[in-house]
């Protein structure tokens, strides 16, 4: 690691990024602005960039096997045109919880999208985990949750990771044929150390990065021990989340916020809210998984 680069995405500083996704089939990567309610596009061979307005609130998104955006929008699930940025609800579980939005999701390795829900306001437990399949069915797996945060898979796909944010803990479950069972902890942080626990991918080696809020780095995990193994430090504080793209899924994507940071902190960190690419970090990851609708 000690020839390690990190250089920023284009010159987009978002007031909340998160979610970055890697789309091998076009060679860009794609973030998205929750606050701001934009998916943001650059396109990693001529350096432009473009940005979708969603309407609301987005959480995540996911690429579908046709090339579209299945998004989590604060008003429910929805399928967004990538060329147009037309958007269809498809699901609305949660109409009734005005107080509610969608934040992280990803899809399953059977084709899944699964995201879930929080409180507006960040401390009530009212979030909830969805998964919703080909047929745009929505189905709750989980309840009681406050900050809903870093979903990935395990490599062989026997089981399913997942953060809630102020628990400090990464809890695994077993997977079986899109649901979820035998929970438990596997990885407890330190959040004076190391910050608070936020997006999370999945490395070939089957140990876990995450995006440490407040802790200026993402760090990787062994899920079998719970050993923090080695860290990568940013210039800025809230690091939101992580994946891997580039030739052979051997470069990071990094994204950050500015929210909330003062006017001082802002000028300590100037680079806050941007989205990053470090490469030459002798990690590798692998292709996202794609909504499957057909």
């Amino acid at each position: 690691m000690n020839n390690i680069h990190i250089q920023q995405i284009g010159t987009n500083l978002s007031t909340l990024s998160e979610g970055p996704v890697y789309d091998e089939i076009n060679n860009s990567i794609l973030w998205i602005d929750i606050v701001n309610a934009l998916i943001i596009e650059h396109d990693v061979n001529n350096q432009t960039e473009r940005k979708i307005e969603t309407g609301s609130m987005i959480g995540s998104f996911a690429i579908m096997e046709d090339g579209n955006f299945i998004a989590a929008l604060q008003e429910g699930i929805a399928i967004i045109n990538r060329t147009t940025g037309d958007k269809k609800i498809i699901a609305s579980p949660e109409v009734n919880i005005p107080s509610n939005r969608f934040n992280d999701g990803k899809c399953s390795p059977d084709g899944r999208f699964w995201a879930g829900s929080m409180s507006l306001n960040e401390t009530d437990p009212s979030g909830s985990l969805y998964s919703i399949d080909k047929d745009f069915k929505a189905e709750k797996l989980e309840g009681g949750l406050t900050i809903s945060n870093g979903l990935c898979w395990s490599l062989n796909k026997k089981y399913f990771y997942f953060i809630d944010t102020p628990t400090l803990q990464v809890v695994r479950y077993d997977y079986t044929n899109g649901n979820i069972s035998n929970k438990k902890t596997v990885i407890t942080i330190d959040a004076a150390k190391d910050g608070y626990p936020d997006g999370m991918t999945i490395d070939a080696d089957g140990n876990l990065w995450i995006a440490h809020w407040g802790g200026w780095q993402v760090a990787c995990w062994n899920p079998t021990t719970g050993e923090k193994m080695t860290a990568i430090q940013l210039p800025v504080s809230q690091v939101t989340s992580i994946c891997f793209g580039g030739e052979d899924f051997s470069d990071m994507f990094i994204s950050s916020a500015r929210r909330g940071l003062t006017s001082e902190q802002l000028e300590s960190e100037p680079l806050a809210g941007a989205t990053f690419r470090v490469s030459h970090s002798g990690f590798r990851g692998l292709p996202f998984y794609r909504f499957k609708n057909v």
